[in-house]
């Protein structure tokens, strides 16, 4: 079982210092036991940015289409679960701030969670202006700790600025709390279940990665068991836009 000073020393050699705004996408299973469990692995995190780093998820919500879903309520809806665990343990922790949107709901814990989270538009939430939009201006990184390869939120952020036309938009119904009770409530946005064009058949999201990290842009190594990468934000984003713009449309 590793200790909060065993990961926090993973987490120093792979190149995150105090004072980072992170970026998480992480497997529970792959980092491996960790003492206290998601919690402990959430203690070790906020150890390593220190009391003026900052720590980000993406959330989403669960259950809250129509029909059948539940009325989103951005402080009480649970993540969705497709994100994984360690997201519902971050949104749940005492100080943690949220973003109230159905599809595109962040949360961050540390003094930079307001500038992160505020102002995020109904409509393209993963766009100009978003959450995502605020990490690469402030410098922020992306920790990947044993995650999926096709998990990185802020390729949908890279989707906007690509210059291609014709790109796939999806609109979805939400159950939100209107002013007189539950309604559906219409969202706008690129297609980001599909992606907004075809690949031949492949996910475009891993390739980014693979071809990212084969320039030598991310820094990589292992936290517990889980082999992980650590991402500069506007970095990736910049060679995401390229990459698409190269093999997309």
């Amino acid at each position: 079982m590793f200790n909060l000073e065993h990961i926090v020393d993973d987490l120093r050699k792979i190149g995150v210092k105090s004072g980072d705004v992170l970026m998480l996408h992480a497997s529970l299973k792959a980092v491996g036991p960790v003492k206290n469990g998601a919690n402990g692995l959430l203690d070790a995190l906020r150890m390593a940015v220190g009391k003026n780093g900052t720590l980000m998820m993406v959330l989403g919500a669960a259950n809250k289409r129509p029909p059948g879903g539940t009325v989103f309520n951005p402080l009480t809806t649970p993540a969705d679960p497709d994100v994984g665990r360690l997201a519902e343990i971050l949104r749940t922790r005492t100080g943690c701030k949220v973003s109230n949107h159905p599809e595109g709901r962040f949360a961050a814990l540390g003094p930079g969670a307001e500038f992160l989270l505020a102002s995020q538009p109904w409509d393209d939430y993963f766009g100009p202006d978003s959450p995502l939009d605020h990490l690469c201006q402030r410098g922020g990184k992306i920790l990947r700790l044993g995650a999926a390869p096709d998990t990185i939120t802020l390729t949908h952020f890279a989707e906007y600025l690509t210059p291609l036309t014709e790109k796939r938009r999806v609109t979805r119904q939400v159950l939100v709390q209107g002013p007189e009770g539950p309604e559906q409530k219409d969202v706008c946005s690129l297609d980001d279940d599909e992606g907004i064009f075809e690949f031949g058949g492949e996910d475009y999201f891993i390739s980014i990665l693979e071809a990212y990290m084969a320039n030598k842009e991310g820094q990589s190594g292992k936290v517990g068991n889980a082999k992980s990468q650590l991402l500069g934000a506007q970095s990736y984003a910049s060679f995401a836009i390229a990459w698409m713009a190269r093999h997309l449309g």
